[in-house]
């Protein structure tokens, strides 16, 4: 997610900017809307009590191991931060095929590798907290089903009003929104099963597995 983020998704909002506006202006409204979607999310956090609060890590015993109910909590929001990211991602593959068939293909099996990782992202916390095969699918599934529905969206509503500053707009906030979660949520909860180091080289591992499949599509 924060490779993601920072290479694909801040970078892409910016060139989608700059077609409305200036280059100038198109950085400066995409770094606005990214640190935006930071906020946002960290409003949130302000505002929900720290003890219902998922985003809140706690202190514990090293070697113990987060609650099943937190495990939960982390799929859960997970998968509605993915969600999220991939509707205008949906959108965004839309607006492709709508311009070229040979820029949608690329752009549709590139989002579709990245998928992977984040279905898998979704579905651990949730099977480690209920021990349920489908209920991890199920939710992993649906996180994905919002890129179809943000191109059925487009195509029927959004078409004629959807254009470059509006899919930025979108792709920047929702860097920030990533970012925020990754930092807040994810690495966090992964330290807390005592493994500083596995959590950290995982996370590179990961960039290195979304760098890979992204330059093999480019």
């Amino acid at each position: 997610m924060l490779y993601i983020s920072f290479v694909e998704l801040l970078p892409l909002g910016k060139e989608y900017v700059r077609k409305a506006t200036t280059i100038s202006q198109g950085d400066s409204l995409a770094i606005i809307c990214f640190f935006a979607g930071i906020f946002c999310v960290a409003a949130i956090d302000f505002l929900v009590p720290s003890y219902e609060n998922p985003h809140e890590t706690r202190l514990i015993k090293k070697h113990s191991f987060p609650s099943a109910e937190k495990l939960k909590k982390t799929g859960l929001i997970t998968a509605l931060a993915i969600g999220i990211h991939n509707f205008p991602e949906g959108l965004a593959t839309f607006m492709s095929g709508l311009s070229s068939l040979e820029l949608a293909l690329p752009v549709a099996v590139a989002i579709a590798l990245h998928n992977i990782p984040e279905g898998i992202a979704i579905s651990t916390p949730l099977f480690a907290a209920t021990q349920s095969r489908k209920k991890a699918f199920w939710l992993s599934f649906a996180s994905g089903l919002a890129e179809p529905i943000g191109a059925l969206v487009g195509f029927f509503f959004l078409r004629s009003l959807l254009g470059p500053l509006m899919l930025g707009v979108s792709f920047s906030f929702v860097a920030g929104i990533m970012v925020f979660i990754s930092l807040d949520e994810l690495l966090p909860t992964a330290e807390e099963f005592g493994e500083h180091h596995v959590a950290i080289y995982s996370l590179i591992a990961g960039m290195g597995v979304m760098a890979t499949s992204l330059f093999l599509l480019s």
